[in-house]
């Protein structure tokens, strides 16, 4: 009786490793996938239906649109935001500074050659969890009013 068990769950844990194993080939890589403006781009390599010698990349694109965002994110009395903006070249841009070595040598380098010093200003749609966003807020004690700073994303803003 332990033998045929035994079997049983050898026989569960292959099957199990064959199907994750044909999950991995579907793979999809992340090219960018920017918080600010609700977007991710990704990738694929597909069969072609055609040609099978052929194979062809896939790229999906997903925008969320946020319809309760404010024209300004940090200003909660600002108006709804109703024109939303998306340029392909400035969702696939990556800024960060890699390091890389080229002839025993390590030199930083940007992917992208589209990168300025601009792109601290750039229109956020939605809020970027890594960044601390804060605003003035009227707050009233006892009858008096005074205008206090408060977070807007507390777990960015107070680190543990």
């Amino acid at each position: 009786m332990k033998k045929h068990l035994l079997f049983w769950g050898v026989l569960a844990i292959f099957a199990k490793a064959v199907l994750v194993t044909a999950q991995d080939e579907d793979e999809q890589i992340v090219l960018a996938d920017d918080k600010c403006k609700c977007t991710r781009v990704t990738t694929r390599i597909i069969r072609s239906t055609e040609d099978p010698n052929e194979d062809i990349v896939e790229r999906n694109i997903r925008i969320i649109l946020p319809m309760n965002s404010r024209e300004n994110i940090s200003d909660p009395t600002s108006p709804r935001r109703t024109n939303f903006v998306y340029h392909l070249s400035d969702v696939c841009k990556k800024c960060d500074l890699v390091e890389v070595e080229l002839d025993n040598q390590v030199v930083t380098a940007s992917q992208s050659n589209l990168c300025d010093e601009d792109s601290a200003s750039e229109t956020c749609y939605a809020y970027d969890r890594n960044k601390c966003y804060t605003a003035m807020v009227p707050f009233t004690y006892g009858g008096e009013t005074k205008m206090v700073k408060t977070s807007l994303t507390p777990d960015s803003c107070y680190p543990d």
